[in-house]
């Protein structure tokens, strides 16, 4: 909302707009004068008013027309009717078509005041309310899910189908894929994306923990619980939970959490009460469950409740064409993190990348992208950055003038040296005030 809202007044009477025109000066608006329906909706066109004090009897196109066609150009003006002909059916008829509220000739001005100073407090409500939803919105798009690759888009695809429902997600698919984003994502683009979003890595907890973490515990129930604790699931309430390495977890919290998923409810550890719990579970695995169903590892019953819908996350070596968009967005993620200045990746460098397998996925990706920064002494990504690079140097990788030639050199035998001045300076063949003057001309620093 502008300091100064802008107000425009539609009457064919010019007594009524003038003296309108003076109590908004008086008060510090900025006001605008149409003497017609017609020609309220041309300058509507070509500004964006806050306010409209609207007249409801003119003659050619009358009030209630021209509210209608004045919220069409622009849904967010707030309109105030105004007529002399005050009845309860034109008044209700002006705010079912969209005006604010109903004023009635004589004016007061105090009236009028009051009036505008409600509609600007609820235009900038709203206007602060829509910005918040939009910055949530832009902040939880897809964007930190990067693929262009068609098994990446339709995964985008089957992410805005399945989030606004409340149905259970499976997402499958090996260690470092980005299966915890794809939860993220689910829960933003869902009704729940007010609530929270509860991640728990299965894996990473033992047995003896793992109830206590999901359910909570009551105090005294075992030795140290000195608390009383909520568990994830009661933290979730109204939200999401996200269960990482859900093959991970014992047969006996298989039954406790398949409970919960029937039930809608559970005890804390050591506790009696019932506590119901309205949450949306989003669960991930690296693991065969079916194999892991016919081994008796996993309950048949809890992987259906569990699997209503899947999501597979392929590994980055079946989706090689994401790589440059993924090495772009991890450039410009750890330069504005270490402070530098944007840097490009070598042909060469790029190529090696995408030769290579990627075991580890795309987390593995993002380390070699980050290592790369920081050990890298040249203004781009070269191939001898990578920690899988062949020792065999390309042209592209060195320096195309002398001078960098030297100064790259020198930083390799000091390196090489743990920058012992004396060893790197009988190794270059220079005395060591030499090199001390090469170190501060080519302002070299020790980076590791």
């Amino acid at each position: 909302m502008r300091t100064k809202p802008h107000i425009l007044v539609v009457d064919d009477e010019v007594a009524i707009r003038e003296s309108l025109k003076d109590w908004l000066l008086e008060d510090g608006y900025e006001v605008g004068l149409a003497d017609s329906g017609e020609n309220a909706v041309a300058m509507a066109k070509e500004k964006a008013w806050d306010v409209v004090l609207l007249d409801l009897k003119m003659p050619g196109m009358d009030g209630l027309a021209t509210l209608k066609h004045l919220i069409k150009i622009n849904p967010e003006t707030e309109i105030l009717m105004m007529t002399a002909y005050a009845t309860v059916d034109t008044a209700i008829k002006a705010m079912k078509e969209g005006a604010f509220d109903y004023l009635v000739k004589p004016f007061d001005p105090d009236e009028i005041e009051i009036l505008i100073k409600k509609i600007v407090a609820h235009r900038e409500l709203v206007l602060e309310n829509l910005l918040l939803r939009r910055q949530l919105a832009k902040k939880n798009e897809f964007d930190e899910i990067i693929g262009k690759s068609a098994v990446m888009q339709k995964i985008f695809e089957l992410i805005s189908l399945v989030a606004p429902t409340d149905s259970s997600v499976l997402i499958t698919g090996e260690s470092g894929t980005g299966k915890e984003l794809i939860a993220k994502a689910v829960h933003a683009n869902s009704n729940r994306c007010y609530g929270p979003f509860i991640a728990v890595n299965c894996g990473a907890l033992p047995d003896s923990l793992i109830e206590s973490e999901l359910f909570g515990y009551e105090k005294g129930a075992f030795t140290g619980a000195d608390h009383t604790r909520k568990g994830r699931f009661e933290l979730a309430d109204k939200g999401s939970i996200f269960l990482d390495e859900i093959g991970d977890i014992s047969l006996k919290t298989q039954i406790d959490l398949l409970r919960v998923l029937q039930e809608k409810e559970f005890s804390r550890l050591g506790g009696q009460k019932l506590i119901n719990t309205d949450v949306r579970v989003l669960a991930a695995t690296n693991r065969d469950l079916q194999r892991a169903i016919v081994e008796n590892k996993f309950r048949e019953d809890l992987y259906y409740r569990l699997n209503v819908i899947t999501i597979h996350v392929p590994p980055l070596r079946e989706r090689l064409e994401d790589i440059p968009l993924l090495v772009d967005a991890f450039i410009n993620k750890y330069c504005l993190e270490m402070n530098k200045k944007p840097v490009k990746i070598s042909s060469i460098a790029l190529k090696t990348l995408m030769n290579y397998d990627w075991p580890g996925n795309v987390r593995e990706l993002e380390n070699v992208i980050e290592r790369a920064l920081v050990i890298g002494r040249q203004n781009k990504i070269l191939r001898a950055d990578l920690p899988f690079a062949p020792n065999k140097l390309e042209i592209e990788d060195l320096p195309k003038s002398l001078k960098l030639m030297e100064k790259k050199h020198i930083e390799i035998i000091l390196d090489a040296n743990s920058w012992n001045i004396s060893r790197a300076a009988r190794d270059l063949e220079i005395d060591r005030q030499t090199l001390y003057n090469k170190i501060e001309k080519y302002k070299i620093e020790k980076t590791r």
